[in-house]
């Protein structure tokens, strides 16, 4: 393969491997603000997010002529960013070491509060203001279950590459998926049982 297309621009393998300087700016450019935005929700810091996406490239574009092609340029390009983010949360001392049960933390189930949203018209599911919560609901995970979700759920890696990402089993992979999953269904519940009572009394 000698092109890939990233966000409706085609970029040339061949011309980056080759130290186009040029074609790595397209390159750039086409990928920084989703790379920027990924490493900000796992930091959760402008200035570290930054930082992330300054080395991100940097790495990139020395690693170049070593790229095979074994996955996409962009899935390439966003475990590179993932790995800078996570050493940063590593200096920060966040666990992130291999367990299989966190005997200490409290059931996930408990308390959950569990709403039929099929109600709700679609557009209002969609709307600027649930992607808003959404956001704020993921921005509420610690870090150990946070980064899993957005790896898993929002950049699309499998469990085992999301193990390996993060050096855990692919058993905590899916435990802390499960329990992002439920607190985020847990959360959106109130707030979509809360739209629900508004339209109601409005009927």
């Amino acid at each position: 393969m000698t092109e890939e297309s990233l966000n409706n621009q085609t970029i040339s393998l061949a011309a980056l491997k080759a130290g186009d300087r040029a074609e790595f700016a397209r390159l750039v450019d086409a990928t920084s603000n989703h790379i920027y935005h990924l490493a900000l929700k796992i930091l959760r810091d402008t200035q570290d997010a930054e930082d992330v996406l300054q080395e991100s490239y940097i790495k990139a574009l020395r690693a170049l002529p070593e790229f095979e092609g074994r996955s996409s340029l962009s899935t390439w390009l966003y475990r590179i960013a993932v790995n800078e983010a996570l050493m940063l949360l590593r200096k920060r001392k966040v666990t992130l070491v291999p367990v299989e049960e966190d005997p200490d933390e409290d059931d996930p189930v408990a308390g959950m509060v569990l709403t039929d949203w099929g109600s709700l018209p679609e557009n209002e599911l969609l709307s600027s203001e649930s992607r808003e919560r959404l956001e704020s609901a993921i921005d509420t995970l610690p870090d150990t279950l946070r980064v899993v979700f957005m790896l898993r759920d929002m950049e699309g890696l499998s469990i085992r590459e999301t193990a390996d990402s993060l050096g855990l089993t692919e058993t905590a992979v899916k435990t802390r998926l499960l329990r992002a999953r439920l607190r985020l269904r847990n959360e959106l519940s109130v707030y979509y049982g809360e739209r629900m009572t508004e339209r109601a009394s409005d009927e």
